[in-house]
């Protein structure tokens, strides 16, 4: 099957970011919220970020047009019934992803591929509750999603071999790199970076090291571009902790127990750059540890 319209529900820092390569590469892209400001934050964001692209010479400013003339948003998710593709970009809860394809199910044709950004959670589950489980993957974008070049393409035990094909053409097109994932909690990025993010929490939590010493220490210890709690910071504390509990409850092994301090700075709000609190806080002109 040939894509050329996309559907993007949620237009976060995921959405926003996935609208932004689809745009780019040529498919019409419909982005939908619920939220009237998420959208016009969305557009304003994907428009700075080309506008960037622009000034570095990656793209002339008639690509950038062209791109920011296929977005289209709405808050009725009926009008992404039309589409080839449907990219579920919305919170990492489940009853939400549920809810939402269940309200898409109506509207859309025969032959639309169903698919979800989901971070961790089952995509045989998911495709499960729809009409279409043989047409329905996971379909995992890094953040940020313009910069990242890989996609998890994860196959649900009904997935066929058509969307499969499909998909892998379609990230082709986009000019990223696939990775062939089996349906397990947290796929493979999350689930090798997930414990780490959990085990830095735990030095923390434990005394070993304060977050200036853990986040240096890997970066210049190992190379890391980033520390894992200014990581967990960017990814947002709130879905860190969903995927290890995800990754606790799947797999039922102790080894993936989320750390208490996680679910501490989670049930305080303060859940990373988002919220301008997390393991650092960004009120000020730099961020400053908050432990």
């Amino acid at each position: 099957m040939e894509i050329r319209s996309v559907g993007v529900v949620g237009a976060g820092q995921m959405g926003n970011g996935i609208a932004h390569v689809f745009a780019l590469a040529g498919y019409d892209v419909t982005m939908s919220d619920i939220s009237d400001a998420a959208l016009e934050k969305a557009i304003a964001t994907i428009d700075r970020n080309l506008e960037g692209r622009v000034s570095c010479g990656k793209i002339t400013a008639e690509a950038k047009a062209a791109a920011m003339g296929r977005i289209r948003t709405t808050r009725k998710l009926a009008d992404l019934g039309p589409s080839d593709l449907i990219i579920e970009a919305a919170t990492e809860r489940e009853t939400v992803k549920q809810a939402i394809f269940e309200d898409l199910l109506p509207h859309l044709k025969p032959t639309t591929i169903l698919t979800s950004n989901t971070s961790s959670i089952s995509i045989t589950r998911l495709a499960s509750r729809t009409d279409r489980p043989e047409k329905f993957m996971g379909f995992h974008f890094m953040n940020p999603v313009p910069v990242m070049q890989l996609v998890e393409l994860i196959r649900g035990i009904a997935t066929d071999q058509d969307t499969w094909d499909t998909l892998h053409e379609v990230v082709r097109k986009l000019g990223k790199t696939a990775a062939s994932a089996e349906d397990f909690p947290a796929f493979i990025v999350n689930r090798i970076l997930m414990p780490m993010i959990n085990e830095a929490v735990y030095t923390l939590y434990e005394g070993v090291g304060s977050v200036k010493s853990i986040d240096e220490s890997l970066k210049l210890g190992a190379n890391h571009p980033m520390g894992p709690l200014e990581l967990a910071d960017f990814i947002g504390l709130d879905t860190c902790l969903a995927i290890m509990n995800v990754l606790h409850d799947g797999l039922a092994d102790t080894k993936y127990r989320p750390c208490p301090l996680l679910t501490k700075y989670v049930e305080a709000g303060w859940l990373g750059r988002k919220t301008q609190r997390g393991f650092y806080d960004y009120r000020g002109e730099t961020p400053v540890p908050t432990r």
